[in-house]
């Protein structure tokens, strides 16, 4: 049996910028371990595995390490490949069910968007055991979903951040959202994401933490539509606007190859 693989970069239009994800189209439901296997194989922050249902796809995210509830980049690269390789044409709505609940992708102007729920922020103590990790105080910080967000001064500061992986990993959030406003008329914000927890140092370009990142500087900036950017050393960028109770993030993408698997 053949079961077809693709890797695309996500939240980019240059092939080897943005963030690196395969998606992997099922044709039945396939255990767990394995998928766990192909994506410790892939060795990419997340593989996607998509299965077909009666009018969407199941879709599932892993990391080298473990599954994961949400995942925007993967989702936008299997969109990418959906409408590409003609799974879906490109007025339709890709719908996904996932384990974050109902999650949708289409075509607007050149770019897809990924409609994502809004993770709201809950202010946490700063703990010397936190500023320990970082190896800073911030002034604030706050727990999303499973993350911790806290914002630096400036830019720089975020793009010249030297993270201690192991010290990070030892803190009892799954990653860390660093951030910073903009200082010129190009990005609104800047961000970087760490998640060692989950085998995933620094992750190129994230997605899912913008689900939080856009009510945060909502109450920041006393606006609703960003141009971001993630200052990885691949680097991404985003559109992101927030609506209602959801975030809609978009993203472009760029097929890196395509193969089967050969089970």
């Amino acid at each position: 049996m053949t079961i077809p693989l693709y890797q695309a970069d996500a939240f980019t239009s240059e092939s080897f910028r943005g963030n690196p994800a395969a998606v992997v189209i099922l044709s039945g439901k396939m255990p767990d371990a394995w998928m766990q296997s192909i994506a410790r194989e892939m060795n990419l922050s997340e593989t996607a595995f998509l299965l077909p249902c009666l009018n969407s796809y199941s879709l599932r995210w892993f990391t080298p390490k473990t599954e994961v509830t949400l995942c925007g980049h993967a989702t936008l690269a299997s969109a990418h490949i959906l409408f590409e390789k003609e799974y879906l044409h490109r007025q339709e709505t890709a719908e996904f069910e996932t384990a974050s609940g109902p999650l949708s992708a289409r075509y607007v102007e050149g770019w897809i968007e990924l409609n994502f729920p809004s993770l709201p922020l809950t202010p946490v103590k700063v703990t010397g055991k936190i500023s320990e990790a970082l190896g800073f105080k911030p002034k604030e910080a706050f727990e999303t979903d499973v993350n911790l967000l806290v914002e630096m001064d400036k830019p720089d500061a975020v793009e010249n951040y030297i993270p201690d992986f192991q010290k990070l990993a030892g803190l009892s959030f799954q990653g860390l959202i660093i951030t910073a406003r903009g200082t010129d008329n190009k990005y609104d914000f800047v961000s970087r994401y760490f998640a060692p927890q989950a085998g995933i140092n620094e992750d190129p370009v994230t997605g899912s933490a913008h689900c939080s990142l856009a009510p945060y500087w909502a109450s920041k900036l006393n606006k609703q539509e960003f141009f971001a950017y993630q200052a990885s050393e691949r680097g991404g960028i985003l559109k992101v606007k927030l609506e209602n109770e959801r975030v809609l993030l978009h993203g472009q993408a760029v097929t890196i190859f395509s193969g089967n698997l050969e089970v």
